[in-house]
């Protein structure tokens, strides 16, 4: 929950520039909100406080019910790795290994059967998100759109209680892109976690159950009405 964030940082020249203004944000187990908004709107930002990467300048960010002023530093960095999943823009797979050893990766950290058996949960979760014939082959060996499901592979083999999604069918195709926000809905929802899509396109801002707007700092409600016709008009935030 964020409660009356800012962020401000300061300019070469000494100014303050206020990228994030006063947000108010509560989201629940097994929800889906989409948060859209104009490149240099603040996403970046908001997408680090809510993956606890930094923290407000000022206001209070609560996670799973504890204030997050209260959490040392190695108590966030646990929290990130067990509890936060990253589907980043960038795909950031590591080179030299296989999309298999890709997903295993976060389940080197994980602790009984998950580490146990975490070639048979990385290979089954390839298979559900169509890369069973690709879980062999390397990054550079991958399209784009094949790598994309990779990585959301990867950002959610541990089960994560938060799934922040920036971006996730930006290198996909529209059928595809549609299958993978299905799967990441029914992932989020079977293992109640709460799923963010930070997005400037309409159509997957339309996918999730609440919608909002990011705007010169500023994060407000919008009804799904208005996110469908844009979607259907093809225009982006």
């Amino acid at each position: 929950m964020l409660d009356r964030v800012t962020r401000t940082v300061t300019l070469p020249d000494g100014r303050p520039l206020e990228i994030l203004r006063g947000i108010d944000l509560e989201v629940a187990v097994g929800d889906h909100v989409s948060i859209v908004g104009r490149s240099g709107s603040g996403k970046s930002t908001l997408l680090n406080l809510l993956g606890l990467l930094d923290t407000p300048t000022s206001g209070a960010i609560h996670f799973d019910g504890r204030p997050l002023a209260e959490l040392s530093g190695g108590a966030r960095d646990r929290a990130r790795g067990r509890d936060i999943g990253f589907i980043f823009q960038q795909f950031h797979l590591l080179a030299g290994r296989t999309a298999l050893e890709n997903v295993m990766t976060p389940l080197l950290y994980a602790t009984g059967s998950q580490f146990w058996r975490r070639e048979r949960i990385a290979t089954d979760l390839l298979a559900r998100m169509g890369l069973a014939d690709r879980m062999h082959s390397m990054p550079e060996q991958l399209s784009g759109g094949e790598q994309q499901r990779v990585a959301i592979a990867r950002a959610i083999v541990r089960q994560p209680r938060l799934i922040l999604a920036d971006e996730p069918t930006g290198a996909l195709d529209i059928e595809t892109g549609a299958n993978v926000m299905a799967l990441l809905d029914d992932i989020a929802e079977a293992s109640g976690a709460a799923l963010i899509t930070i997005t400037h396109d309409p159509g997957v801002a339309a996918l999730a159950r609440r919608h909002y707007r990011l705007d010169r700092g500023r994060l407000a409600p919008v009804d799904v009405n208005r996110v469908l016709d844009l979607a259907a008009r093809e225009v982006t935030f």
